[in-house]
């Protein structure tokens, strides 16, 4: 292995080992065609290979996140789920998955907790490598992250971790240092913040010192995505910024480190050998063309993936209310129960293959027997939901949204593009360059829509850009607005049931960067007082199943928790339906920890994670 890359490195110019030095785009190292240097293709995240694609990517498996599997307490389970998640990111045409995010829980308010495994250092090493070794048994890497104290997000790229040496040993390199140790990941991610004043992409003594001098880190280090903040870069321990094009490893910038002794040829070079290395044990030399994003699905993998999901489950409180018994009506709860959620927000989300809410999950197990009714009791999130994919279809009758994206300012030309996505929550930026030739673009959602109850029914739009939202062909929203600015606007409609509805969502962008955002949320028709609807369920029932919890809108990269209660009016309702029915159930739907102040009043308490 060594003689091929070592060859390699003697044949390369200067301007070639420096192209090596950043990403061509948001996935993908440059190549050296003359070489036969292939690029290194990457995807996130830790609960699915997502592919390039993002928000608009091909479907993936989703696996329980973070917090989920360390509940498990099962590292050779976790380790069946790693190898899924190789299969998963072969599949995507990848060949390194960035993952395991193994940063404590310092805070449980911190956004990105569900992300992590747990706040011990010894758990959470003993769950990434056995993620590690499952990922990196089907011949793709793993990029372990984020090096080090990335253990909040307000201010992630301004703030300074100040840690005095011995919990820093003990604690937060802890994880990392067994890691690569046990299971030698094919890279390592730098973190966003600065720790001790300096940034942890530039930060020699963690890069130099600790990684590649006293553990002998011989893997790729690469940067956070926009993680690298100023000229010292090229000189520093990392190897490779991401995403491209190069910000600080500029040819001029690295020219100028060489000059002035700060890099060193010999420093260059190594910076060069561990992208090949990479390139080089996730086998592609042998198969240098990144074949198309696909699926997988299959029976084994829903399989595991359900045995996963159940072995992360906790019951934390049972007085005798669990398992159901002499059942014949069953209240279920929340608006958890009707919209599943299965993950937290941010850059580890994909879109799963297939999802089972808890009230579809418990109606099917139910069957004839039991009578299950259903109230929203109260809203979990912080804005509307989305559209259940049963009640969207496209023109043909398939389930889902149909996009087409047009390289021009308006409809006229054929589109470049089309798809059918199963949620109107679009990041534009994920589209592929390669599709524009102009500075304009333009997007057309479209779908029928199915009502399943008459009444007054609310639509939701989130868009930057310019965006209109019809109903069977009458504007209902228009947003005006430039391309940084959010605008939301929400309209109320009365309908039919049964009635086919045309929803139409046009967003035209005058410029593509910076890109722009497009959300769409829906509420069915609803009472007014959604607690009394909900009491009055609980006080007819044999028992209530309440599935309480968070949301992407409350649990995500880029921002943390205000506190740790249950958002809106969900304790309220805990009290109030407990109040009239003893045989009351809360499962808690979230990733990190929730206030219980109803805990005594209920018979028994399941934490579901995600």
């Amino acid at each position: 292995m060594q003689p091929q890359i070592e060859a390699l490195i003697q044949q390369l110019t200067l301007e070639e080992k420096i192209s090596l030095l950043a990403g061509a785009d948001n996935w993908h190292t440059r190549p050296v065609e003359r070489l036969g240097i292939p690029s290194l293709k990457v995807t996130d995240g830790p609960n699915g290979a997502r592919g390039a694609w993002g928000g608009l990517a091909t479907p993936s498996a989703c696996t329980p996140v973070g917090t989920a599997l360390a509940a498990t307490w099962n590292t050779g389970l976790v380790e069946q789920v790693g190898a899924l998640l190789g299969d998963e990111t072969r599949a995507k045409g990848a060949d390194m998955l960035l993952a395991p995010t193994v940063n404590l829980h310092r805070t449980p308010l911190a956004g990105r907790n569900f992300e992590c495994f747990s706040e011990d250092p010894f758990l959470t090493a003993e769950m990434a490598i056995a993620y590690i070794r499952g990922v990196q048994s089907r011949g793709v890497g793993c990029c372990i992250k984020h090096f080090v104290c990335n253990d909040q997000e307000y201010q992630r790229f301004s703030i300074s971790a100040e840690v005095e040496e011995r919990p820093l040993r003990e604690l937060y390199l802890e994880p990392f240092r067994r890691a690569i140790r046990d299971a030698r990941p094919l890279a390592l991610m730098t973190a966003y913040n600065r720790v001790r004043g300096m940034y942890a992409s530039q930060h020699d003594y963690l890069l130099k010192t600790i990684l590649k001098g006293e553990w002998g880190y011989d893997g790729l280090v690469i940067s956070d995505w926009g993680g690298t903040y100023s000229e010292a870069v090229p000189s520093g321990g990392l190897d490779l910024e991401m995403p491209g094009p190069a910000r600080w490893m500029r040819p001029d910038l690295v020219r100028k480190a060489l000059a002035d002794g700060s890099l060193t040829p010999a420093a260059l070079d190594d910076k060069v050998r561990r992208l090949l290395r990479a390139l080089l044990r996730s086998g592609r030399f042998e198969n240098p063309q990144h074949p198309p994003e696909g699926m997988l699905d299959t029976s084994e993998q829903r399989r595991l993936l359900r045995r996963a999901a159940q072995e992360a489950m906790v019951l934390l409180k049972n007085e005798g209310a669990l398992p159901l018994k002499d059942v014949r009506r069953l209240a279920v709860i929340g608006s958890n129960a009707r919209w599943a959620e299965i993950m937290g927000g941010g850059s580890s989300t994909v879109i799963p293959y297939y999802s089972v809410s808890p009230l579809q999950g418990i109606r099917s197990r139910a069957g004839e027997e039991v009578t299950v009714e259903y109230a929203i009791g109260a809203f979990s999130g912080r804005y509307p939901p989305y559209p259940e994919v049963e009640i969207i279809q496209t023109a043909d009758g398939k389930p889902g949204w149909l996009l087409e994206i047009y390289d021009a300012p308006d409809l006229q030309a054929s589109p470049v593009h089309t798809r059918i996505i199963r949620r109107p929550n679009l990041f534009f930026g994920d589209i592929p360059e390669t599709f524009f030739s102009q500075p304009a673009m333009t997007a057309r959602l479209g779908g029928i829509f199915l009502p399943q109850e008459s009444g007054r029914h609310t639509f939701w739009l989130e868009a930057t850009g310019h965006t209109e939202f019809s109903l069977n062909g009458k504007p209902l929203i228009q947003i005006r607005s430039g391309q940084a600015q959010n605008v939301t606007r929400q309209v109320e409609v009365d309908l039919t049931a049964g009635r086919p509805y045309r929803l139409e969502i046009i967003y035209r962008a005058a410029s593509r960067q910076p890109a722009g955002w497009l959300r769409f949320g829906y509420l069915p028709p609803h009472p007014a007082d959604l607690i009394e609807e909900a009491v009055a369920l609980g006080g007819r029932s044999d028992a209530v199943i309440i599935v309480a919890g968070l949301t992407p809108d409350w649990e995500s990269e880029g921002f943390d928790r205000l506190d740790m209660r249950l958002p809106g009016e969900q304790d309220e309702l805990i009290r109030r339906v407990a109040e009239v029915n003893p045989r009351t159930v809360v499962v808690l739907n979230c990733g990190s920890p929730v206030e219980m102040p109803w805990l005594a009043q209920v018979s028994a308490v399941l934490q579901m994670g995600y």
